[in-house]
């Protein structure tokens, strides 16, 4: 299976996910929603944003150029919220998910999809 399957079919195709993108923990872009950009130096920023959750918690996340409150965050697991919108985002041994709903989409109901994904990941050394 392709990582754009993971993004298309397993995330997006949820119901529960607006966009996706699948991030490498060393950086770049496995997969992506089309027309979801995330800029270089928001990548940079969610790959490092575990490493200091404190810092996290205090500044947000800037995703596709919106910035985001973090809500929660934890060593593996960040949920943003903006305005009615939010975002997950979700590490693992070697990637990052990377998804962001808009309303009526709730944040349970997309945090439930990315951690099962992330769950199947981790069960595959991902």
């Amino acid at each position: 299976m392709s990582w754009q399957v993971y993004v298309d079919s397993n995330l997006v195709g949820s119901g529960k996910v607006t966009k996706a993108a699948i991030l490498g923990q060393q950086g770049g872009v496995w997969a992506t929603t089309p027309g979801f950009t995330i800029a270089a130096d928001e990548q940079k920023y969610i790959c490092n944003m575990f490493n200091d959750v404190n810092n996290t918690q205090a500044n947000g996340v800037r995703i596709g150029g919106t910035k985001y409150f973090a809500i929660s965050v934890d060593p593996k697991h960040c949920v943003g919220k903006q305005g009615p919108n939010g975002c997950d985002i979700r590490k693992t041994k070697q990637a990052i998910i990377v998804a962001v709903y808009n309303a009526p989409i709730q944040a349970p109901e997309c945090t439930n999809v990315v951690e099962g994904v992330a769950d199947y990941l981790e069960s595959t050394n991902y």
